[in-house]
């Protein structure tokens, strides 16, 4: 994924005033559910040119129990272009008396290396702190001194659960002339404090209680208010760039970053003149696509400009791996080598929705795909994976916009949006019940779209891997004996299927001389609980159906009794449909769940809960079969 460097995460710079770090001294409603408070925090920002800021730093954070022992670790990020210095940390007990102090010397220094990076060229210095009792208070501050101007970027309370925040400033002091762009983005949680006086801008957050984690929150980026800046003259090491507007940003961006590592070397053209390209458009795409995945495997290089720029596209045809840009910007030169126009995509890839704002443009993104343009539909490629289907986007990469960058600027473009039924599980089975209570099924499962996504870990496991893999997704059943055969990636049709054979007991429970059983076998129930109090709007991320249809034999010497009522309801949420009917002596059920996509306020979780209970018990509903 492309990475946006980040000047501070855990650890920030020193007041010179003296404040009272007693943990009294706490307002009590920050207490409740934080695992940690920061007590003050302060970011001084100073852009003096287009290539020189400096930024000094504080963080003073409470560690209240060992639930919150990751904020003991002290990270400080920098790298060839940002330089730290007159670091300084102080350790404070529960009465607020310093009991110890560190310096850059008890740093330990590390290749910082996310997602298993193969090569980075930033460096991380980190100082795990130990404390001999509970609660404790950190003290850290250190100054930045940086070309990169581009990474004058936002501004927001806190990043997780289980914080509080008692202070928090943002000042930027803008001495050098270049037009800086803001966007507040206030929420629920809290809103920000502005004030302006001159070239001096402050920003400020206090007293915002702890976030506890809640079923179907939305991502913290949703939730947490920010502060978004973006200068429209900027720095990246060492190359100057424009953010007046999105066109000019992406011929920069084209020009500067993408450009001098597409280049079509005589390897690169062999390569696309071996493939003996013919048909349509989308078929010669299809070809070189499978062809770059066949070759190639993901691994993360976060070295050059920023963590931005691409490794150049020869490398990656010599080396045979590249993270997502590289990837990404490989497969583009194929293609131009190939006289098939495409664009280079920035897009943001999260559960919940990320979008960019035309109205705002600013260097951010987390992950990079391909846009090809056909006379229809655009194709889209999502490069990293070996696995995935031509013409495919993840479900995390869906309902949101991409900036589609070539050497006119960009274009900010929707990527395709998945409906339920476009997100199936279809499954078809044959259940035989037994007389002592057991089953015997074969069942054939097809996936598709999200539910597509989520199967694809299966081709990472062994056989008998698999198995338990199956056995933990029907925990519902005592399963005897399992197989899965005909594991088969469909990559044209962008389908998972497979067939599904097992054995289970005590399936069904003795009724006297008769038998009852549940009548649908295969589901997973999802628990949620509206016993509390709500705090947190709420989202069904991942739009999906799942559609049954099982076809019961009775045991000999049994009949099955009278059909249940059949069950359909719609709601807000989604809908859902339990139907039967007898055919040829079989009980043949027929079940249909659809959950669509959205975010709902949290005075709505109760009926969702609701709605969510009804399918479970409609799901668990309970049939006779009689001795004959």
């Amino acid at each position: 994924m492309i990475k946006i460097y980040q000047l501070c995460f855990t650890v920030f710079s020193l007041w010179s005033f003296a404040q009272d770090y007693a943990v009294a001294a706490i307002p009590q409603n920050l207490l409740e559910n934080a695992n940690a408070v920061i007590r003050e925090h302060s970011e001084d920002y100073i852009l003096k040119s287009v290539n020189e800021m400096t930024i000094k730093e504080t963080h003073v954070v409470t560690v209240m129990s060992a639930a919150g022992d990751r904020y003991s670790t002290i990270l400080i990020p920098y790298n060839p272009t940002t330089k730290v210095n007159n670091i300084k940390v102080e350790m404070y007990d529960r009465t607020g008396k310093m009991i110890k102090t560190y310096a850059r010397k008890d740093f330990s220094d590390y290749t910082n290396t996310p997602s298993a990076a193969l090569y980075v060229d930033d460096r991380i210095l980190v100082l795990k702190t130990i404390s001999t009792a509970y609660p404790f208070t950190l003290k850290t501050s250190y100054e930045t001194s940086t070309s990169n101007t581009v990474y004058l970027s936002h501004f927001s309370p806190f990043n997780s659960y289980n914080m509080a925040l008692e202070k928090s400033t943002f000042t930027i002091t803008n001495n050098s002339g270049i037009k800086i762009r803001t966007k507040i983005n206030d929420k629920a949680l809290a809103k920000v404090s502005e004030t302006k006086d001159g070239n001096m801008w402050k920003y400020s957050y206090q007293n915002i209680p702890a976030i506890t984690h809640e079923d179907l929150s939305p991502s913290l980026d949703y939730l947490i208010p920010n502060v978004e800046f973006s200068p429209e003259k900027f720095s990246l090491a060492g190359r100057q760039g424009d953010l007046t507007d999105w066109t000019s940003f992406g011929k920069w961006y084209y020009h500067d970053l993408i450009s001098p590592v597409s280049h079509i070397t005589a390897e690169i053209s062999a390569e696309v003149v071996a493939l003996n390209l013919s048909g349509t458009t989308s078929e010669k795409v299809k070809t070189l696509y499978q062809y770059m995945q066949n070759k190639t495997r993901y691994v993360l290089i976060a070295m050059g400009i920023g963590g931005w720029q691409p490794m150049p596209a020869s490398e990656v045809s010599k080396k045979g791996y590249g993270d997502c840009k590289a990837l990404t910007n490989y497969m583009r030169t194929l293609l131009q080598a190939a006289g098939i126009p495409s664009y280079f995509a920035v897009i943001y890839n999260d559960d919940s929705v990320i979008t960019f704002d035309k109205d705002f443009p600013k260097m951010s993104g987390n992950h990079a795909i391909l846009m090809v343009p056909t006379e229809k539909d655009p194709i889209w490629l999502e490069n990293t994976s070996q696995r995935i289907a031509f013409n495919h986007l993840s479900y995390s990469s869906h309902n949101r916009n991409v900036l589609a960058v070539d050497e006119n600027g960009i274009k900010i473009i929707d990527t395709p949006t998945y409906k339920p039924e476009q997100s199936k599980e279809l499954l078809v089975a044959k259940v035989q019940l037994e007389e002592d209570g057991s089953i015997t099924s074969s069942a054939n499962f097809i996936f598709t779209g999200g539910q597509y996504d989520t199967n694809l870990g299966l081709f990472t496991l062994k056989n008998e891997e698999i198995q338990e893999a199956m056995k933990s997704r029907h925990y519902n059943l005592q399963i005897d004996k399992i197989a899965v055969d005909h594991l088969l990636n469909n990559k044209d049709d962008v389908k998972i299927s497979y067939d599904l054979n097992l054995k289970a007991k005590s399936f069904s429970k003795k009724l006297g001389n008769d038998l009852f059983f549940p009548v649908m076998p295969f589901y997973q129930t999802v628990a949620f609980s509206s016993n509390t109090e709500r705090k947190l709007p709420f989202e069904t991320a991942f739009p999906f159906q799942d559609d049954y249809e099982i076809e019961f034999t009775a045991p000999v010497g049994y009949k099955f009794a009278d059909l249940p009522e059949p069950a359909e309801f719609t709601t807000e949420f989604g809908s859902y449909s339990l139907h039967y009917k007898m055919k040829d002596e079989k009980l043949l059920v027929h079940r249909v769940l659809t959950i669509k996509k959205g975010i709902y306020q949290k005075e709505k979780f109760k009926d969702y809960v609701d709605f969510r209970k009804k399918t479970a018990s409609k799901d668990n509903t309970k049939m006779l079969i009689s001795k004959i």
